[in-house]
C-alpha cells in the first residue's frame, strides 16, 4: 500500500467508477425485461438509452445533474422530437430513482426539467366518424386484395376495436372460442392488468377462418418473414394508404375513436360499458373507486349490436343517418341515409 493514501477512499473511487449512468442503466433496463415489458416498449427504452449513454453514460451517475441532463434532452428538442424528449426525460428519470433506491445516488436531477421541456402539441389521431363514409372503409376492407392477415386485422379492428399493438401481437392462446372471449395479457395494456373483450360472432368467424388457412402458429398476424414475428406496425396503416385514406383520414388506432362516438351516439350502452371495452382507466381516483364493474354481461350484448349493425352498415342497399334509429325485419338496429 503506498503511503498517504487511504484504502477506503481508493475503494470509494473504484465503486464510483463502477457506478456510471451506462451500468445503472443497463440494471435498470434488465429490471424492466423481468418484469414483462414487451418487446416493443423495451426496443424504444434502449434507443432513447443508448441516446443518454452518448451523452454521459460513462460518467458516475451521482456526478451527473439536471444542466447535464437537459443538454442532452436539448438534442431531440431542435430536431422537433418534443415528445421524445419528454419520453427520454421519463426514461432517464427511471434510472436515477432505481440508483436512489439501491443507494447509489442521491437525487433524481430529472425532476428539476418538468417544466424545462417543450410541450408538445396533442393530436387526435385520424379517424371517421361519419357513417356513410365508414361503410365506405368498411366495404374497401372487405374488398382489399393484399395480405390476408392484414385484411382481417383491419376487419377486426373495426369490430373489437382495441389497439392496434394489442391485436397485431396476438396469440392463439388468447382466444376462448367456446366461451367467445379474447384475454389480452397485461405485458400488451397501456394500463398494465390483463383485458377481456367479448367476441361477437363475426370476429370467431374471421379469427376461425384465418387459423384454418394462414396463421397455424404461435401468432394470429404472423409478418411475412417469419411464422414468429409478429406483423410490423406500420402493415395496416399501409393498407389503409393502398385503399386510398390519407393518414389525416383514418389511421389504425382511429377505429376506436369510430366505435366510441357511434356507440354513444346510439344512446344505447351504458358510458362506463363502453369506456370499460375501451379499457380506458378513469382518471378521478374516488369515482374509480366505485366504477370497478366490468359490465361483462353488457358489453357481450354491445359487442355483438355493433358488429350486427356494421354488418348492416356495410349492405349495398342499406343507407345510414343516425345509430339505432330503425330495426330490420330480424330485429335488428339499423340506420338510413334515406334514397
Amino acid at each position: 500500500m503506498l503511503k498517504g493514501v487511504d484504502p477506503n477512499y481508493k475503494k470509494k473511487e473504484e465503486r464510483a467508477r463502477q457506478e456510471t449512468f451506462r451500468n445503472l442503466a443497463a440494471e435498470y433496463l434488465d429490471k424492466l425485461e423481468r418484469e414483462g415489458r414487451t418487446e416493443q416498449t423495451m426496443r424504444k427504452l434502449h434507443w432513447l438509452m443508448d441516446m443518454a449513454n452518448d451523452a454521459f453514460g460513462d460518467m458516475p451517475i451521482r456526478t451527473i445533474n439536471a444542466p447535464m441532463v437537459l443538454q442532452a434532452l436539448r438534442v431531440l428538442e431542435n430536431r422537433g422530437h418534443y415528445e421524445s424528449a419528454r419520453r427520454m426525460r421519463s426514461t432517464i428519470g427511471g434510472v436515477f430513482r432505481y440508483a436512489v433506491a439501491t443507494a447509489r445516488a442521491d437525487n433524481d436531477p430529472t425532476v428539476a426539467l418538468r417544466d424545462a421541456l417543450i410541450r408538445p402539441k396533442r393530436t387526435s389521431r385520424a379517424a371517421i366518424t361519419d357513417p356513410k363514409e365508414f361503410a365506405g372503409l368498411l366495404r374497401a376492407i372487405d374488398d382489399f386484395t393484399g395480405q390476408p392477415t392484414t385484411r382481417a386485422g383491419l376487419q377486426l379492428l373495426a369490430i373489437l376495436f382495441p389497439r392496434p399493438g394489442e391485436l397485431r401481437l396476438a396469440e392463439w392462446r388468447e382466444f376462448d372460442f367456446e366461451k367467445a372471449v379474447w384475454t389480452v395479457p397485461e405485458t400488451r395494456m397501456k394500463m398494465r392488468r390483463p383485458h377481456k373483450s367479448p367476441l361477437p360472432r363475426q370476429a370467431i368467424a374471421i379469427l376461425q377462418g384465418l387459423r384454418d388457412t394462414v396463421s397455424v402458429g404461435r401468432l394470429v398476424f404472423p409478418g411475412l418473414r417469419s411464422m414468429e414475428v409478429a406483423m410490423s406496425d406500420g402493415s395496416m396503416n399501409a393498407a389503409l394508404r393502398r385503399m386510398g385514406y390519407a393518414k389525416e383520414e383514418v389511421t389504425p388506432h382511429g377505429f376506436r375513436a369510430t366505435a366510441a362516438t357511434l356507440l354513444n351516439e346510439s344512446g344505447k350502452w351504458h358510458p362506463d360499458a363502453i369506456e370499460r371495452q375501451l379499457a380506458h382507466v378513469e382518471e378521478n381516483e374516488v369515482r374509480r373507486a366505485y366504477t370497478r364493474g366490468e359490465h361483462w354481461e353488457q358489453r357481450v350484448e354491445m359487442m355483438q349490436w355493433w358488429a350486427d349493425y356494421l354488418d348492416t352498415l356495410k349492405a349495398p342497399n342499406i343507407k345510414a343517418k343516425s345509430v339505432g334509429a330503425n330495426r330490420d325485419p330480424n330485429g335488428r338496429d339499423y340506420i338510413y341515409l334515406g334514397n
